[in-house]
């Protein structure tokens, strides 16, 4: 006779009711202890009968079952407390950095000089007051730039001017043991020999012959 499903109800029958929660406590009990032995398990069970009667079933004791599940549910309990926490302060963290990246982008474009129509009196100041403090800080810092930049020029035209004058030395001295330079005193241009040339001066008044006309001194040379 082939075994019909068994539909999952409350039996109404007493005697039956009772008879199927032994076999199936039993069958329940032999599962658990199995389980136990086969796969080397740390098992507890318990039941209590429609009349209140405990049956009980632990591996290695229910002492230890009981402490180690109380345990891991104090430390389940607490960390989900624990990540309940850290979540809404991630997310209270991301709403704050939300906000402020909003204002961030807001008063940005306010600074270009877009977005101005729904800005009061006393925004437009605080933006004004703002610029002029940011431009005062720009010149500021352009200002330092520069002057690092001119002393940074300054020492290096004096780098090359002691190379220069160290060259022009060098110089002077390789003519002097040529003998190409005399002795004489030299004036302070790397040793060049100073020659004094002298010129004679003559003022006279212009010669006719110098304003005639070229044909007419070709005439007077024939003549002659």
């Amino acid at each position: 006779m082939v075994r019909g499903k068994t539909q999952m109800k409350r039996i109404e029958n007493t005697t039956s009711r009772q008879v199927t929660f032994s076999k199936r406590r039993n069958g329940l009990l032999k599962k658990a202890y199995e389980l136990s032995v086969l796969c080397d398990a740390e098992v507890g069970l318990i039941v209590f009968s429609p009349r209140g009667k405990l049956y009980e079933f632990g591996s290695p004791s229910m002492q230890k079952i009981l402490e180690r599940y109380q345990k891991y549910s104090e430390e389940n309990s607490m960390n989900n407390i624990v990540g309940e926490e850290n979540t809404q302060s991630l997310k209270r963290e991301i709403a704050n950095m939300e906000e402020t990246i909003r204002l961030l982008e807001s008063t940005q474009r306010k600074m270009l000089g877009e977005g101005l129509a729904s800005c009061s009196v006393k925004e437009l100041n605080n933006l004004e007051s703002q610029a002029e403090r940011g431009l005062s800080h720009i010149r500021t810092r352009k200002t330092e730039m520069l002057k690092n930049q001119i002393d940074q020029l300054k020492k290096k035209e004096g780098m090359l001017s002691e190379e220069n004058a160290f060259l022009h030395k060098k110089c002077a001295e390789a003519r002097y043991m040529d003998g190409s330079v005399s002795a004489s005193p030299t004036n302070g241009f790397g040793g060049v020999e100073q020659i004094e040339v002298e010129t004679q001066l003559v003022i006279r008044p212009p010669n006719v012959q110098d304003h005639l006309p070229v044909k007419y001194l070709h005439c007077n040379s024939l003549l002659n």
